[in-house]
């Protein structure tokens, strides 16, 4: 419902954009009264969004917006007069500015002050142009009113500019004790499993046959699986043949130490052409994980740096495994998704009875929806966490898959087919065409399986988090993008700051009517609640969360790996757009200064 009210709000505040010139100029009391209705039908979708969605989806229209639209519009209906009419459009098109270009929260006072004082002044020119213009004189006529009103915005994005100008790019706590480049996985250990990855330009081949002009590890797109046992040392040597922009490798959900994350201007400067860079960390947690490069990523991850991580708990199973990239890769007509390579219905061999571990990926900037037909199944586990109590989810369920999240679906070959479908490919395992696809509805993680309740602990650090779209500036450009935190844009958005020990909670309310996959390197994430309703199932552990149209998520976690860590949308439009902060621990600092992108 949240999603509805907000994409209600955006169509009042358009309508209210033609009826407050249109008011201002005929002052006349239908055009008042029609601006004082969508003002009115403003304030109602605030209250519903505060009721149905809570504080965080409502505080800035119901103390800026909402005042600045229904007190000069009422007065204006009330007593219509031209002065009237001109102070309650200025006010209705504020209203409108302020939802199109959000504020950070401890800049309310100071939006509602220069608000106010800009009515003000409007009131006072609309009452000495009117005496001036009965001198008829040619000056009089110019549009001072209209003149006057611009600078507002004017002087918004001047200030928002100069902000994220000056903004630090990286930010931290204390002194700068430790370095990022200090904390690295052990370097005299002889390691258990060493790889090499070399990144290089080459054509991709789907199948289909058409070809992507991509990007390769080893030759390959998806990159090499990686397996390693938990608990074991994994050295990796990048090497970079021939990518002009640079290449690095961030470890996607592992928890590595803070100089192995892969990042380039927080943990390490981007590998450029001839170079080299040795990675080294001891996986803690089994599970399915993935690498890709953390330099271009909007670009260079969609034309194929990524792969596989899968770390093992032990010995193999003996089920039979698989593991996708749900993938959009670049095309000429627009992106085209594919299973790995697959754009087009591809199949597995799978036996009657024959255990069955499907690990899906995906890779793509957008969230993908994968349904599974033709038997019951599992979600064995989230992101790499197991989940506890899996019951067997009907046939034809849908399971979304946040960008950059991971699924293992289980289940026991039948006599039939089975068959994970995306909207325009799919993958059958066994014989005899695809699953009848059924419908098992929607998948829900915040109530399958089950779980103790968090822990009744105290925090030591609260953050609240809001996702708007609007115009702002990143890197000195300004646009109007889906991709501003609390009103800012990276650089400027200031860091989580933490200590180390600390328990934090965040509350991340999306204003916005896009999805935002959020991920936070370096740590897990554990899921309390979705629009209010606490999480009842298997404790949901996560490290890329779909926050989506209108929802509000309550998490929390423990800050348990020092350093400055990443914490942005992988949708990486997004990311470039400026949609990116810091987790910084206190004493820890950084020598790189490259952009994180």
């Amino acid at each position: 419902m949240q999603a509805i009210l907000i994409y209600v709000d955006l169509t009042l505040a358009v309508l209210t954009l033609v009826a407050a010139p249109l008011a201002g100029v005929k002052a006349s009391r239908l055009w008042l009264y029609v601006l004082a209705g969508l003002a009115a039908g403003r304030l109602l979708v605030a209250v519903l969004l505060l009721v149905t969605g809570g504080l965080l989806l409502a505080d800035t229209r119901l103390s800026v917006q909402v005042p600045l639209a229904v007190l000069p519009a009422a007065w204006a209906a009330w007593r219509a007069s031209r002065t009237a009419a001109h102070v309650a459009a200025a006010g209705s098109v504020l209203a409108v500015w302020w939802l199109l270009a959000p504020f950070a929260p401890q800049d309310t006072p100071l939006v509602l002050a220069g608000s106010a004082a800009a009515l003000a002044a409007i009131a006072g020119l609309s009452i000495a142009v009117g005496r001036w213009r009965e001198s008829r004189t040619r000056l009089s006529r110019l549009p001072w009113l209209t003149t006057a009103f611009l600078l507002v915005p004017a002087t918004t994005l001047a200030l928002a500019g100069q902000a994220n100008a000056s903004a630090p790019g990286h930010d931290h706590g204390g002194s700068g004790q430790l370095s990022v480049d200090q904390l690295t996985g052990p370097r005299e250990q002889k390691p258990d499993v060493r790889v090499a990855l070399t990144a290089a330009r080459t054509q991709v081949r789907l199948a289909s046959g058409a070809t992507v002009d991509g990007l390769s590890f080893n030759g390959t797109s998806p990159g090499p699986e990686i397996r390693v046992r938990k608990g074991q040392l994994l050295e990796v040597t990048l090497v970079n043949t021939n990518v002009e922009e640079g290449v690095t490798v961030h470890w996607h959900g592992v928890d590595v130490p803070n100089a192995e994350d892969g990042v380039p201007g927080v943990t390490q400067n981007a590998v450029p052409p001839g170079g080299r860079h040795v990675y080294r960390f001891i996986p803690n947690r089994a599970g399915t994980f993935w690498y890709h490069t953390h330099r271009d990523g909007l670009l260079n991850v969609k034309k194929g740096l990524f792969g596989a991580l899968i770390v093992e708990d032990g010995p193999a199973s003996g089920e039979l495994e698989r593991t996708v990239f749900t993938h959009a890769w670049p095309g000429s007509g627009g992106d085209v998704t594919a299973l790995d390579r697959d754009d087009r219905p591809a199949t597995q061999a799978a036996e009657a009875g024959q255990n069955v571990r499907l690990r899906a990926i995906n890779s793509s900037e957008e969230a993908q929806q994968i349904r599974v037909s033709g038997t019951p199944f599992h979600v064995a586990a989230i992101d790499g966490n197991p989940v506890e109590g899996a019951t067997p989810l009907e046939p034809g369920t849908t399971l979304t898959l946040a960008a950059g999240g991971r699924y293992d679906v289980t289940f026991t070959m039948p006599a039939g087919p089975v068959t994970a479908a995306l909207a325009s490919t799919s993958l059958t395992f066994g014989q005899g065409g695809a699953a009848p696809e059924g419908d098992g509805g929607q998948f829900d993680p915040l109530t399958y399986g089950s779980g103790s309740p968090p822990a009744a602990e105290a925090y030591q650090r609260t953050y609240d988090l809001r996702l708007d779209d609007g115009f702002g500036f990143s890197q000195g450009r300004l646009g109007y993008v889906s991709s501003l935190i609390n009103g800012r844009l990276y650089p400027a958005v200031p860091s989580l700051q933490v200590t180390r020990g600390d328990r934090v909670r965040v509350r991340i309310a999306s204003r916005s009517i896009i999805n935002h996959p959020f991920h936070l390197h370096g740590h897990r994430v554990r899921v309390l609640s979705r629009n209010g309703e606490p999480a009842t199932g298997s404790p949901w552990w996560t490290d890329t969360l779909n926050v989506g149209r209108g929802e509000l998520y309550e998490i929390e976690f423990v800050a348990d790996n020092p350093g400055i860590w990443m914490d942005h949308c992988h949708n990486f439009q997004h990311g470039a757009n400026g949609m990116i902060m810091h987790l910084a621990y206190t004493g820890v600092t950084t020598p790189f200064t490259d952009f994180p992108e």
